[in-house]
C-alpha cells in the first residue's frame, strides 16, 4: 500500500494574488482609461470646425486626480482650454445668431465602441507585461 501525501501553502499564491493586484492597480488601469480618452480627443479634433485652427489646438486631455480614486477608478477630461479658445462654447452650443456646430457631444455618443476597444487592447497588453513580471 503506497500512501500519497499533498501539501498546499496558499502564502506563495497570495503573495502572487497581491502582486497582480498591485500591478493591475499602477501599471494598467491608468494607461487604459489615458488610451480612451485620447480616442475621445481625437474624435473631438475630427469636428472640431477649423477655420483659423484656434480652437482644435486648444483640445486637451487631462488627468484629473481629483475625481480619481487611485487604484479603483482614473478620470480624465476632454475639453478645450477655455483661456486659448474662449469662443468654444458659442460654437458647440451656438447663440440666438449663430447655429451651433457640436463637437464635443458628438465625439462623446459615437467614439465609444472604439475608446473602449482602446482600453482593452491597454489591458490585455499591461495586464500580460504584469503577469509575466510576477512569473519571473
Amino acid at each position: 500500500m503506497t500512501a500519497l501525501r499533498m501539501q498546499f501553502n496558499p502564502d506563495a499564491l497570495l503573495s502572487q494574488l497581491g502582486a497582480l493586484e498591485e500591478g493591475i492597480k499602477t501599471e494598467v488601469l491608468r494607461p487604459a482609461a489615458e488610451a480612451a480618452a485620447r480616442v475621445y480627443r481625437d474624435d473631438v479634433i475630427q469636428r472640431v470646425p477649423k477655420r483659423t485652427g484656434l480652437l482644435a489646438s486648444a483640445i486637451y486631455e487631462a488627468y484629473s486626480p481629483e475625481r480619481s480614486e487611485d487604484g479603483k477608478s482614473h478620470t480624465y477630461h476632454v475639453s478645450w482650454n477655455k483661456r486659448k479658445a474662449p469662443h468654444g462654447h458659442l460654437i458647440e452650443f451656438g447663440t440666438s445668431r449663430a447655429p451651433a456646430h457640436p463637437f464635443l457631444r458628438p465625439a462623446y455618443y459615437s467614439a465609444g465602441e472604439q475608446a473602449m476597444a482602446a482600453a482593452r487592447q491597454v489591458i490585455a497588453q499591461r495586464g500580460q507585461q504584469v503577469i509575466d513580471g510576477i512569473r519571473s
